[in-house]
C-alpha cells in the first residue's frame, strides 16, 4: 500500500505541477582569467584600475602588498601584468581606490588613495597622465583617519573614493579592522593643503554594522551616488554617498543576507552610462572564491531593492579579498573587466567582462 502511495506521488509529479517558476540558478558558472599580473614579494590584498584617457592600452592595475614597513607598498602593473612600479615604504597598506579630477595646485589630476593601516592614516598618490606611475602627494600630518578612537577601531582597512558630480568633491570613504553598531565607516574630504599636497578633513561617520566579523569591502557608485559595504557575516549595505543628500543618514538597503559560504568581501560595480549595470561581492572561498551578481538599478519601481541573485560565477581565485572593475575600455578588454586578488600566488587574475555576462545560463549586458 505505501509503494502505491508513492507511486502515484510520483506519477502525479510528473504531470501538471502547481509550484512556482524557479528562478536564477544559485550554481556558480566558471569564467576563465585572461591572465594574471606578476605577484607581490608577500601578502597582495586589494586592486584598483586606473583608465587612460586616450589609450587604453595605457592604463594601469594597482595593487596593495599588505605588509609591515618598509616591505609594505602599492604596486603599479600594466595592462600585460608586469610589474611597472613599486612605491614601498608604506605600513601595512589594506586596501586602494582611485579618482579622477582632484583640482591641486592649479592642476586637475587623478589621484590613488590606499589606507596605511598601522600608521591610521591615508596615502595620497597623483596617478601621472602619461600612465608611467605614481607619486606621493600626502600632505605630512593631515590625512589622519577615526580621530579620538583607539585600537584596532582607529586602524584603516577598506576605502572608496566618490567624487560629487554636482561640485567635483572628491571624498575618502573609509572602513576601520574594528568599528560601532551604528557610524561604522568614517568620510573624509581631499583637498588641496595650499602647498601641492592633499589632507583629508573629516566630515562624518554613519553605516550600521551587524556586529560579527568586520567591514572592509567599500565601492561607490559615482553616476548614481551610492556607496555599498559587505558586512562580512551579514550582507551588503546601500546608503548615500552624499554627506549633505537629506537622507544621508538613512539605510536604502541591505541585501546579499543569504547564499554566501564565506565571508562577504571584495565588491566592485559595472557601470553602463544609461544607468543600469550590476554589483558584484567575492563570496571569500578558499581555491575558488565566486562573485554574485545583481542589478546595480535594482527592480522596477524601487531602485533600492537587490534583493534578486542574477548569476554566481568563480574563476579559481583563492580567498579573494578585493576586487575592481571597471566598464572602459582597458587594455586588450573592450567592454571591460574584473581583477581579482589570488591570494595563493600573491597576484591579482583579470577576467574579462564577456566572460562573465556570457557565463551560465543567464547573459548580462556590457557598456559596449
Amino acid at each position: 500500500m505505501r509503494l502505491a502511495c508513492i507511486l502515484i506521488v510520483l506519477i502525479a509529479g510528473t504531470g501538471c505541477s502547481t509550484a512556482p517558476p524557479a528562478g536564477p540558478s544559485t550554481d556558480s558558472a566558471t569564467i576563465r582569467p585572461s591572465h594574471a599580473t606578476q605577484p607581490v614579494t608577500a601578502d597582495a590584498d586589494d586592486p584598483a584600475i586606473w583608465n587612460h584617457p586616450s589609450d587604453p592600452q595605457r592604463s594601469l592595475i594597482l595593487g596593495t602588498n599588505k605588509v609591515k614597513a618598509p616591505d609594505g607598498a602599492v604596486a603599479v602593473f600594466r595592462m600585460d601584468g608586469t610589474t611597472l612600479q613599486t612605491f614601498s615604504g608604506l605600513d601595512r597598506p589594506n586596501n586602494v581606490d582611485v579618482e579622477y579630477g582632484l583640482p591641486l595646485g592649479g592642476r586637475s589630476i587623478d589621484i590613488a588613495v590606499a589606507t596605511e593601516r598601522l600608521r591610521n592614516q591615508l596615502r595620497v598618490f597623483e596617478v601621472r597622465a602619461d600612465g608611467s606611475g605614481i607619486s606621493d602627494i600626502t600632505s605630512s600630518g593631515k590625512t589622519l583617519v577615526f580621530a579620538g578612537r583607539s585600537g584596532e577601531q582607529a586602524a584603516p582597512m577598506g576605502i572608496s573614493l566618490y567624487r560629487r558630480p554636482k561640485d567635483g568633491a572628491i571624498f575618502a570613504i573609509v572602513a576601520p579592522k574594528e568599528g560601532p553598531r551604528t557610524g561604522y565607516l568614517g568620510q573624509y574630504r581631499l583637498e588641496d593643503d595650499g602647498h601641492g599636497r592633499v589632507k583629508a578633513s573629516f566630515v562624518r561617520y554613519f553605516g550600521n554594522f551587524s556586529g560579527t566579523a568586520e567591514i572592509e569591502a567599500v565601492a561607490v557608485d559615482d553616476a548614481l551616488g551610492y556607496v555599498f559595504y559587505s558586512d562580512e557575516g551579514d550582507g551588503i549595505h546601500k546608503y548615500h554617498a552624499d554627506p549633505d543628500h537629506p537622507a544621508a543618514a538613512t539605510e536604502l538597503a541591505h541585501f546579499g543576507k543569504t547564499g554566501f559560504k564565506a565571508d562577504r568581501e571584495g565588491i566592485a560595480i559595472y557601470a553602463r552610462d544609461n544607468g543600469t549595470g550590476y554589483i558584484v561581492c567575492t563570496d571569500q572561498l578558499a581555491l575558488n572564491s565566486e562573485y554574485h551578481v545583481y542589478a546595480r538599478e535594482g527592480e522596477p519601481g524601487n531602485p533600492h531593492d537587490h534583493n534578486r541573485l542574477l548569476k554566481i560565477v568563480k574563476g579559481g581565485a583563492d580567498t579573494t579579498d578585493g576586487i575592481e572593475i571597471t566598464s572602459r575600455p582597458a587594455g586588450g578588454f573592450p567592454a571591460g573587466f574584473l581583477v581579482a586578488m589570488n591570494s595563493k600566488d600573491r597576484n591579482f587574475l583579470l577576467f574579462p567582462w564577456t566572460e562573465i555576462a556570457e557565463a551560465g545560463p543567464v547573459k548580462l549586458k556590457s557598456a559596449r
